[in-house]
Parts: C-alpha cells; sequence; structure tokens
C-alpha cells in the first residue's frame, strides 16, 4: 500500500511541475450562478401557439378518421413530416380531440421509434389499454387480437422507422379483428414508411412564420417586461433559421431569453445554421445545447442513458445527477433544491417534454414523470457516443459492452448474461447501472462493480448478489421491487449511500440493525414493504434524512427505533406511520409529528382499532396538506381545519367527526373520504348555526361508505337576511363537483336546499332549490331508508352529469338534472321507470336494472315514454349506450314507438326480460345504428311469431344494417335466430341448449336438416342439392364464432371465408363444420359440384370426403372442446392458422395442413384428451412459432414429429405427458457429448464395416 501511495505522490508532483511550466493557476470555481433561474413563468405556452396553428391540419385529419366510420377494413392513415415539425403534437391535438374521443371506443397510444418488435410492441399496446386483460400467460399477439376485437379503436403509432413489411403484416393480421370503422395513425419522418404500411398519408407543413414568431418571443421575453424594438426586428432573421420547425423555434426562444444586447442576439442568429432537409433542426438544436452552462450539460447529456420514449422519473432523474456529482454545490441551497431548478431550466429550453404528475402504487404515491423529444435524444446521444449505453432488444442482438461505457441501462430478458459476458472479457468503468428487468441469477466478477455510482437492481433472488465493500462509491441504490427478504448486515458499511429504495419489496421481513451509521443516507423508500415490522435503532443520527416514507412503530426493545428518533429529523413529502398502537404518548410528542413544516402529507395506521394517544395533541402545522388515518380508536377527531384532504379509514369507535366549541369552517379542505366508521353518527358536537359562515367553501370531493348509523349530511346554518332581489342565501356545499355516499343504511335524504336565483328563458330571474350548484357527479348505493332528494320538491341539480342510484329500495323518484347525460339505476322500483323520460333529449348513456318481481304481462307493460311526454317532445334522442335488466315496459304492447327515437343507438343490452317471447323484429328495424347487441337470460325467447314478416331481402337489409357484434346468453327456450344483418363480424351463443341453427330459417336454412349420427355417409338431399353460392354464406363479414352449450345444434354450415376465429365447445350433437353449406359432401358430387368464387374448388387430392370438413380458408383460430362426435377422420387445416385447440374428441385420426400463400406457422397448439388422434403435421415451418405446447391423453400418438422435437427447447410453455419428454432432440447435443464418446462411437462403427468386409 505504502508503494502505491508513493507513486499517487510522485504523479501529482510532476502534474504541478507541469503546471508551473505552462502557467497555469488554481482558481477554485465560483458558486453556482442562478442568474438563469426564471422566477416568472406565466408566458405563452409555445405548444399552445404550435397547436393553434395546426387546427387546419387537425381538422383534415380528424375529418379522414371519422370518414372510415363504415369501413370494414383497417385503415391507416400516417402524418409524415421531419423531426421537429410537431407531428407527435399534432397526433395529440387529435387524440384528445373530443370528437374523436366520442366516436372511438378504445383508444391507444404507443410509441415505436427505433425497434419494431411485434410481439414488444404488442405487449406495449395491450399495457397502455386501459381495458387490458389479465391473460398475461398469453401470448402478447394473441392478447391484442382479444383487446381490439369487436372494438372501434384508434391506435396511434407514434414516430415509426420500421421498413421491414412482413413484420407490418405479422402485427395488422392481428390488428385487423377491430370492429368497423377502427383506425392507425402513424407519425413518421419516411414518406416511403407509410407505403408500405398502405397508409392513407397527411404531409406536414411547415409551420408559418408568423406563429415561429410568436414561439421565439414566448421563449426570449417575459410577459411582464417591454419588447426592446430592437431585439425584436431581429426576431424575423432568426425565424428563417428555423425552417418553418416549431421545436427550433422553442430551442432557438430559449437560448435568447439569456441574452440582452442587440450583439449577442446577432451572434446567434449568425451561429444558428438554416434548417436544411438534409440536416433537420439537428445543428440548432445543438446550438441550444451548448449555449447551456457545463453543469446543465452534463445532466442532460446524461439522460443518453435512456431509450427513447422512456418515461423518466423526475426525482431519480435529479438523484442520478447527484449520485454522479454532475450538480455543483451552494452555499444557500441543498443539491435537490439545486437540481429541482436545473430540471426546470431545461424543461423550459424544451429539453424535457410531457411532464405530468402520475398516481401509483402505495397509497397513490405521486411523483412527476418526464420524456425526451427524439431529436433531443440525438443531441445527447451524439455528446456522449458509446459512454452510455441503452439495452432494450434481444440477448443474441447485442454486442459486448466496451471499455469506454460509463452507464449503462438493461431492459431486456439475460440481463445478468450481458453483464457476466461483458466483465468477464473486459473491465468497463461503470458508473451507472440501471437494470430495469428482473435478475434471477447470480453476478460475477464482483469486484470490476467497484466503480459504481448508481445502481438499480430488481432482484428476482432472495438475496443481494453484489458485495458491498465492493461499493464504497455507490450513492444511489434502487433495490425496488425485489424479491429480496433481507438486506446483508454489512451493507451499512456504504458511508456514501445517499439514496437507499426498497418499495414494494414485498418479501422484505427487516432493515440492516447498524444502518445508524449510514449517516450519507437523504432518502430511505420502504413503501410497500408489507412484512416489514420495525426500524433498526439509531436512526436519529442519520441527521441528513430528507424521505422516509414509512416508518414502523414496533414493539419497543433494544433492537427497535421508537417514534421519537424522528423528532430532529427534517422528513419532508410523504411518511406513513404504521402500528401505531406502540407508539407511546410520550414518544408521540417527542416526535412532533405535527410541526415537521416540509410535511405534507401524513398518514397513521394502526394494525387494529387502537388508542388516541397519538392524536391527543397534534396539532398540524399549515404545510401540512393530506391526513390519512386507518384504524384510530378515539371517538372524535381533533381541529384539522387547515387540511387540504382528510381520509378517515376503519375507525369503528368514532361517533363524532370534528370536535369543537363551535362550528368552524375548512377554508382549505377539497377532499373528505369517511370509509368504514361504523359508529359515526354526527359532524360536529354542537348543533349551533351562525350568520354568513359557509364550512365547506371549496370542498370538491365528498366520498362516504359504511357509515351504518349515520343519518344525514350536514346541514346548511340558516340565515336571517332576505332571500329575493339583491339577497343571497348561504350554500354548504357551493362547489362540491363529485359526491358517493354508499352503504349508510340510516340514511333518510340529503340536505334541505336553499333557495337561488336562475335567469329564465323570457328574461329575468326565478327561484330554485339546490343544494348541490355544482355537483357533476352523484352515486348512491346501498341506501336502505334513502326516499327522497331533499325535504323540500322540486330540488334541481342544474350542473348534474352522471347519477348512479344502486339498490335503494324506497326510492321511488329521480331528481331534476338538465345536463344529465349517464344514468345509471340498478335493483330499483318499477315506478323509477317513469322518471327516466326527462332526462331523453341529454342522456347519452342508460342503464336501468330494476327489481326483478315477478314477471308481468305483456299486456300490462306501459311505453317509456308518457302520452303527456310525446306531445311535448317532438326530437330524437342522442341516446348511444342502453343496458336494461328486467325492463319489460320496454318491449310490451305500447312500447313500439319509443324506439323510434334512439336512432343514435349504437350499444344495446337486454337482460332478464320476461315479456320477450319472440324477436322484436319492428323494433330491430327502429335501430339503424345499433353496433352491439346482447341478449341474456330471457327465459321466454323461442323465436320468430307464427306470422313473421316475409323473408326478402330488402326487409332483411332493414335488421340491424350496422350491426358488427351480437351475443347471446341463457335462453333456454330458444329455437330460432333472427336475420341476423350482413354487417355482422363477431358472434357468440352460449347456453341456448334448444338452438337448431345459427342461422334464421327465414334466411334459406329450413330446409337443412339434421345429419344422422348413426350413418357417416347419410347425407341429406336437401342439403346435398343446395347450390354453393356466395348468397349461401349469410354473414360475409364474419370474422369470430363462438357457440358454448347449444346441445341442439347438429351442424354449423355456411360458414363464411371470412371467419379467423372459431370457439366451440360442449356443443354434443355438432357432426359437421363447413363453409359449404351442405356441410358433408357425397364423393360422387364432389367434382361435379360448381364452386363459389369465394370459396374455390380445392384440389382433387384435398377434395373433402365422409367425415372432413372443410375449414374457412382465412382461420386463425380454432377451439373445440368437448364436442366428442364432431371431428372424425382426417382435420385439414388452412395454412394462416395461429392456434388449434381440441380436447375431449374420440373421432379424429389425423392433422394436415393445406396448401396456402403463406407457410403454415403455429404460435399455440393445445390437444387433450384426443383417444383416437394419431397423427401430427411433419413440416418443419409448422412449428418454427411455437409458444405454447401441450399434449396430454393422447395415447394414439406414439412418438412426436420429428421437427417438433427439434423445436422443444425452444418453445417457451410445454405440457408433456412423459412419454413425450424422451423424445425430445436437440441440434445442439451432439456438439456436447465429450470427445472420447464420440471417438469410441467411431470406433465401434469402423470396426464393424471391417467384420462386414471380411466376411465378404
Amino acid at each position: 500500500m505504502s508503494r502505491k501511495l508513493c507513486l499517487i505522490l510522485q504523479a501529482v508532483e510532476v502534474l504541478i511541475a507541469e503546471m508551473q511550466v505552462f502557467g497555469f493557476k488554481y482558481q477554485p470555481q465560483p458558486s453556482v450562478s442562478k442568474e438563469w433561474r426564471q422566477t416568472d413563468y406565466v408566458i405563452n405556452d409555445p405548444k399552445e401557439i404550435a397547436s393553434k396553428s395546426r387546427d387546419k391540419d387537425k381538422v383534415e385529419v380528424v375529418g379522414t378518421l371519422l370518414r372510415q366510420a363504415n369501413n370494414a377494413d383497417l385503415a391507416v392513415v400516417a402524418i409524415v413530416g421531419m423531426g421537429g415539425l410537431g407531428k407527435t403534437t399534432l397526433a395529440q391535438l387529435i387524440y384528445n380531440e373530443p370528437g374523436i374521443q366520442n366516436h372511438f371506443q378504445l383508444l391507444l397510444w404507443v410509441c415505436v421509434s427505433d425497434t419494431f418488435d411485434v410481439n414488444s410492441l404488442a405487449k406495449s399496446i395491450v399495457e397502455a389499454s386501459p381495458k387490458k386483460n389479465d391473460d398475461t400467460n398469453k401470448p402478447p399477439l394473441e392478447r391484442l387480437q382479444k383487446l381490439v376485437s369487436g372494438q372501434r379503436y384508434l391506435l396511434v403509432l407514434d414516430d415509426v422507422w420500421n421498413r421491414e413489411i412482413h413484420k407490418w403484416e405479422r402485427l395488422k393480421d392481428h390488428l385487423k379483428h377491430g370492429g368497423m370503422g377502427s383506425v392507425v395513425l402513424t407519425t413518421t419522418r419516411d414518406e416511403g414508411i407509410a407505403k408500405i404500411m398502405g397508409a392513407d398519408t397527411h404531409i406536414l407543413r411547415h409551420l408559418d412564420d408568423r406563429f415561429l414568431k410568436e414561439i421565439i418571443e414566448a421563449g426570449a421575453f417575459s410577459s411582464v417586461e417591454k419588447k426592446p424594438a430592437e431585439l425584436v426586428e431581429i426576431v424575423d432573421e432568426i425565424v428563417k433559421r428555423c425552417s418553418g420547425s416549431p421545436l427550433a423555434a422553442c430551442a432557438l426562444g430559449s437560448v435568447l431569453r439569456t441574452k440582452t444586447t442587440v450583439k449577442e442576439w446577432k451572434a446567434i442568429a449568425s451561429r444558428s445554421s438554416i434548417c436544411t432537409e438534409e440536416t433537420g433542426i439537428l445543428p440548432i438544436l445543438k446550438l441550444s445545447y451548448n449555449d447551456l452552462p457545463s453543469h446543465m450539460k452534463q445532466c442532460f447529456a446524461f439522460c443518453a442513458v435512456f431509450p427513447k420514449d422512456y418515461k423518466i422519473d423526475v426525482a431519480k432523474l435529479i438523484q442520478l445527477w447527484i449520485a454522479n456529482g454532475f450538480i455543483p454545490e451552494h452555499k444557500e441551497d441543498s443539491l435537490e433544491t439545486i437540481g429541482q431548478l436545473i430540471f426546470d431550466e431545461l424543461a423550459s429550453r424544451s429539453f424535457f417534454l410531457d411532464i405530468e404528475k402520475s398516481k401509483e402504487g402505495w397509497e397513490d404515491y405521486s411523483s412527476h414523470t418526464c420524456k425526451i423529444h427524439d431529436l433531443m435524444h440525438d443531441i445527447a446521444m451524439s455528446v456522449m457516443e458509446k459512454e452510455c449505453v441503452a439495452v432494450t432488444m434481444e440477448l443474441s442482438e447485442i454486442e459486448l459492452l466496451g471499455d469506454t461505457a460509463r452507464h449503462l441501462f438493461l431492459s431486456c430478458e439475460g440481463t445478468e448474461g450481458i453483464l457476466n459476458d461483458s466483465l468477464e472479457k473486459r473491465s468497463p468503468a461503470i458508473q451507472t447501472l440501471i437494470c430495469d428487468s428482473h435478475v434471477r441469477s447470480s453476478l460475477k466478477h464482483l469486484s470490476k462493480y467497484s466503480s459504481l455510482h448508481a445502481l438499480k437492481l430488481c432482484l428476482g433472488t432472495e438475496s443481494f448478489p453484489l458485495k458491498p465493500k465492493y461499493l464504497h462509491h455507490l450513492r444511489y441504490l434502487d433495490l425496488s421491487y425485489s424479491d429480496i427478504k433481507a438486506l446483508p448486515e454489512d451493507i451499512s458499511i456504504l458511508y456514501n449511500l445517499q439514496v437507499l429504495d426498497l418499495s414494494d419489496c414485498h418479501d422484505l421481513e427487516r432493515l440492516p440493525r447498524q444502518m445508524k451509521y449510514m449517516t450519507s443516507l437523504c432518502h430511505l423508500y420502504t413503501h410497500g414493504c408489507w412484512k416489514l415490522k420495525s426500524m433498526p435503532p439509531g436512526l436519529e443520527n442519520l441527521t441528513k434524512l430528507q424521505s422516509l416514507t414509512v416508518f414502523v412503530a414496533g414493539v419497543p426493545g433494544p433492537d427497535c427505533a421508537d417514534v421519537g428518533e424522528l423528532h430532529g429529523l427534517n422528513i419532508a413529502g410523504q411518511l406513513e406511520l404504521c402500528q401505531v398502537e406502540n407508539v407511546e404518548k410520550a414518544e408521540a410528542k417527542v416526535a412532533n409529528l405535527g410541526n415537521k413544516k416540509d410535511l405534507s402529507q401524513l398518514t397513521l395506521r394502526w394494525t387494529e382499532v387502537g388508542n388516541s394517544k397519538v392524536l391527543d395533541k397534534f396539532e398540524p402545522h399549515g404545510g401540512l396538506q393530506v391526513l390519512k388515518i386507518y384504524s384510530y380508536g378515539g371517538e372524535c377527531m381533533g381541529m384539522l381545519q387547515n387540511m387540504v384532504e382528510i381520509h378517515l379509514f376503519d375507525c369503528e369507535r368514532l361517533q363524532i367527526l370534528f370536535s369543537c366549541s363551535a362550528i368552524f369552517t375548512f377554508p382549505k379542505l377539497k377532499v373528505l373520504i369517511l370509509e368504514h366508521l361504523l359508529g359515526f353518527e354526527r359532524w360536529w358536537q354542537i348543533d349551533e348555526r351562525q350568520e354568513e359562515q359557509t364550512i365547506f367553501p371549496v370542498l370538491e370531493k365528498l366520498f362516504i361508505s359504511n357509515c351504518g348509523k349515520l343519518v344525514a349530511l350536514p346541514e346548511a346554518p340558516l340565515l336571517q337576511g332576505p332571500c329575493g332581489e339583491g339577497g343571497y342565501t348561504l350554500i354548504l356545499f357551493p362547489r362540491l363537483e363529485k359526491l358517493s355516499v354508499k352503504d349508510c343504511p340510516q340514511l333518510i335524504d340529503l340536505p334541505e336546499a336553499p333557495l337561488l336565483q336562475e335567469p329564465c328563458s323570457e328574461g329575468g330571474y326565478s327561484l330554485v332549490r339546490s343544494a348541490f350548484p355544482a355537483l357533476k357527479v352523484l352515486k348512491m348505493k346501498c341506501l336502505g331508508s334513502f326516499q327522497r332528494w331533499d325535504a323540500v320538491e322540486g330540488t334541481l341539480f342544474p350542473e348534474l352529469e352522471k347519477l348512479s342510484v344502486q339498490k335503494c329500495p324506497k326510492l321511488v323518484a329521480l331528481p331534476k338534472a338538465p345536463k344529465l347525460s349517464v344514468l345509471e339505476i340498478e335493483d330499483g322500483k318499477q315506478e323509477i321507470f317513469h322518471c327516466v323520460d326527462r332526462y331523453l333529449s341529454s342522456l347519452t348513456n342508460l342503464t336501468l336494472k330494476l327489481e326483478n318481481i315477478e314477471t308481468t304481462s305483456e299486456a300490462e307493460c306501459t311505453s317509456i315514454v308518457p302520452v303527456d311526454s310525446k306531445e311535448k317532445w317532438n326530437q330524437k334522442s342522442p341516446l348511444t349506450v342502453m343496458k336494461l335488466r328486467c325492463c319489460n315496459s320496454f318491449f310490451g304492447a305500447g312500447a313500439l314507438e319509443p324506439w323510434d327515437y334512439f336512432v343514435h343507438l349504437g350499444e344495446l343490452v337486454i337482460n332478464r326480460c320476461d315479456v320477450l317471447i319472440h324477436w322484436p323484429e319492428k323494433v330491430l328495424q327502429s335501430l339503424v345504428s345499433l353496433k352491439r347487441l346482447q341478449i341474456s337470460y330471457c327465459k321466454k325467447l323461442t323465436g320468430y311469431a307464427e306470422a313473421p314478416l316475409e323473408p326478402s331481402a330488402s326487409r332483411r337489409s332493414r335488421h340491424l344494417p350496422g350491426l358488427e357484434s351480437f351475443n347471446l346468453y341463457g335462453c333456454a327456450k330458444l329455437v330460432e335466430m333472427f336475420n341476423v344483418p350482413t354487417s355482422l363480424k363477431k358472434m357468440i351463443i352460449d347456453g341456448c341448449p334448444k338452438l337448431e341453427s345459427i342461422f334464421s330459417k327465414q334466411q334459406g336454412m329450413s330446409d337443412l336438416v339434421q345429419v344422422s349420427s348413426s350413418s357417416e355417409a347419410d347425407v341429406p338431399t336437401a342439403v346435398s342439392e343446395l347450390p354453393s353460392s356466395p348468397m349461401n354464406h349469410f354473414c360475409p363479414c364474419l370474422e369470430d364464432l363462438g357457440l358454448v352449450g347449444c346441445g341442439s345444434l347438429p351442424a354449423v354450415l355456411s360458414l363464411p371465408p371470412s371467419l379467423k376465429t372459431i370457439y366451440i365447445t360442449g356443443c354434443s350433437s355438432i357432426q359437421v363444420l363447413s363453409c359449404q353449406p351442405g356441410g358433408l359432401q357425397k364423393p360422387e358430387a364432389t367434382t361435379s359440384r360448381s364452386r363459389s368464387p369465394i370459396m374455390p374448388e380445392p384440389p382433387a387430392a384435398t377434395a373433402p370426403t365422409a367425415r372432413e370438413h372443410l375449414l374457412p380458408p382465412h382461420l386463425e383460430s380454432l377451439a373445440i372442446v368437448d364436442c366428442a362426435g364432431m371431428l372424425g377422420g382426417t382435420l385439414r387445416l388452412p395454412a394462416r392458422l395461429k392456434l388449434l385447440c381440441i380436447i375431449g374428441n374420440g373421432g379424429l385420426t389425423s392433422l394436415e395442413f393445406l396448401s396456402g400463400e403463406h407457410p403454415p406457422s403455429l404460435e399455440d397448439l393445445d390437444l387433450e384428451n384426443c383417444s383416437t388422434l394419431a397423427s401430427l403435421p411433419n413440416e418443419p415451418q409448422v412449428y418454427s412459432s411455437l409458444w405454447y405446447l401441450e399434449i396430454r391423453g393422447c395415447p394414439a400418438i406414439k412418438k412426436l414429429p420429428r421437427c417438433l422435437q427439434q423445436q422443444l427447447g425452444s418453445i417457451d410453455r410445454k405440457y408433456l405427458d412423459a412419454c413425450y419428454k424422451v423424445t425430445a432432440f436437440k441440434p445442439k447435443t451432439w456438439s456436447e457429448i465429450p470427445r472420447l464418446v464420440r471417438e469410441r462411437r467411431q470406433a465401434t462403427r469402423e470396426a464393424k464395416k471391417l467384420r462386414q468386409s471380411m466376411q465378404e
């Protein structure tokens, strides 16, 4: 060691001598200048200016999207333009346009960027959906197809670079399953890519100069200062440099903000190159980067470590800057404060965008996130070159990390393999390592991690894989979402560690006992560690600690910290105190939680209903905004009038909400949540009412749930002032927008409504009553005693948009709400049904689930619209969604007329309608806009009436002409279907055991009779003589067909060629599944039959014979479950098939693929309990893409095909009977046989040949 020190000293002496020779002088680094700090951000938003300028483009593209409404094919629209023109901004404007939001049922947004991996992209699309399904074990493309199936969706693919058409076609094949009018909107810089995607192209032109000038001036000048005329004159010259790019204008405006003289402005104008098609705006963005102070350059350039379009956590980014030493110290402010100022300045210069606040995970833990524009990312990459490496692709495509790598981001499978292989051959001085995917095996070459300053690992193991003795430079350690049970005790030697993130480590049981020595620790995140029972002692020594998300108060003892240790710590942000029952009153007083000035949110959680010692003297300071309390054991709360949010949960002993000597106001309270307060009876101790005292002046959200003794909401104080002209009346909830009351069985009514003045249409004012003048959303559920909306009739909800009433059995009326658009009533009285008509002019969404009373005869049913209302109301209803349960009045004798009002209805659900016996044909003719229809558990529905309308083509076309999706469930008596329209794309029939055909007899299927199960050769003459023509395919657009529990169906015939998915289960009588109307054909009739142009004649070698089925040529998914007599002999599969599932079949003998334009390539194969199945396809390409394989209970399959054996090693999920596993063959196995064994086998073969030659 002494020798090393001597060498270091010698090197320092040499440097000092060289400094003297060259005349260098040491000057201490000046403190960070804060002149760039902007205190006035009240300036025009450049993005807002650009938005105004793109109105024409927005209208044009929106029109293009909406015009696809009747297009059955998937439409693709591309916005094309050079980088920085605002393609993404325009796409966002289109995406958020109200007309688009209302038109599409599903909206999705995914940024693609450089890597167009089909499976990864499909997964991203599914994860971006609020309707994402939970079938995470299924292939991503299958999940995507299920997500979009039958939905009219808009998918935005932002920043596409893919030029490989086969990748796009593969993705497009699964996107085609969406509903009519679905559109993919993409942004790209390359018009050639738009052509590859077959897109309708919208070329984005340069932004007008006047808008560019406005953007530059907005960035260069403060909103309050006067714009110097001599500087404004130069703006026109600078505008020419931007070439129509708003991003370039933003960048130049931010550069000019710090320049104050004409000379500086002219210098910028001369240094900024004019944008060209070749260079784009990169030179200007580089100029903006070069204008930054050196420490800001470092901070931004570091962001190259993140992949493009990565959502960056702002707080963690600043912590990474600090860990790497990018932020210089300042006397007055902390490093976090300086880091935030740097981020704000970079954001104001457009280096960061899409800054938003997100809430997720632990107790809605909030954080700010941002992204980097892809061109700005290119700037950062050009600066860092190979110092930053982001790995997101497959391992096979990755080269070993270079020696110059300093900051690594790994987000792919096999992270540990990349690290182990790279560090085995090289020794890069890694400073930042961010592993965004799970690390499930050990890391090697541990000493080579000694240069780390920041480390993020998501561990799939129970222990920490690195040795703390090698991590003495570590300042940032993120182990969130790891499976570790405990950290090593010697981790406490990390004396320089500033950030330790253990959030959501659900199995973590304890923290290191010697954590008190980690004195540099500033941030400790422990939320989501549910098994943590205590905190280690000595936390009071961590004097720099600023963030502590959860403190677990353990049972007092020598190995447990008490709450009093928090006294000297300046905890900021959010703090949760758990197991409060272990906290003594003295500890709580010492901790002084109420006076921590930087604490904004405090949560107190008892594990069981506990005492009130902590809250006895609790007086929160003015900075504390949010208070959440769980299982508090006191009978009343204290003075909390300065809170912004109050949440009370499971406080079963609480009787009086607020304890005080007089009624007081809550001047800041915006959110009040009361849940499971079983003893809650009164709002405050006294009942005095004072004049001019609004108790909740700014309350916006009030949620009350499971308060069994609550009788009433708070009442408004009575005023003595006049009410009339010049008068006023006190309103208790003047700004309340959302009110939800659930499970309060003793609540009778809402507060008494004071009188308000409302403008009259004739002029002047009228007096109305309203307790909630600003209320927009009202939800009432499980209120057994609730009878009326107010003690005084005529209560008005002037702004109410959504009303939900569920299980309020005594309520028989609805309030006045002229703007109501969404109405939901569940388990309501039949009397409430007649109140719906008052909302028909405003409703867009109606759900009526009335009480399931005894069957009402059709004669007793009356119209939804009373006679007097019909006379007053003569316009069509804007209703688009209607869901009905036990609503017999909609289908009675006098109920036809109301359906004529619903010309805009797009979705209809009918459930448990007992008077529905025959298909309501006249109703079906009225719903010209209907897209989705679901009928379930109508136990008397049988089919058409005895005297149906004539089945002419023109009359059939009038039945639901736009219907795309039809679901039918649990109609036990149904025998016959209605005339399904030609537009239908998806049909599911479940639990209809008497159904005889999936098509109506009026559609030409009356002659089709059951195929005899006793003789395979007996084919009905009427069936075989039906002509095969396109007219026999009654649903030419049908893509998805599901049949479940339809035991009387003898056959599924005339399937359209358009079908892509067939799912049939529990249909024991089905013997025929065919595209042909006759299904099974007589062998001699096969060659003489004329073929449909839709279904060409198959080759002679593949012509269907008895017990063979002709499947739709475009079929991609086929599942046959528990249909024992259905598949007999050979099943010939179309080449496009991706999923095949056959379970419980006793007649199938072999599987074969038909030849097609694309070679067959299965992705999912599931064969179970097929007792006679003996032969599988033996073509290699069939199994090349296989992801899931299950073969069980198929004794006739003695051995798997050789080509399938070769693929077993690459199949992700496989479940095979034991007899197949031993036959697995891997081509790589031969190279792994020891050399001596191979030589011995070779010698044996040569000896055998020698003996044979000697015998000859």
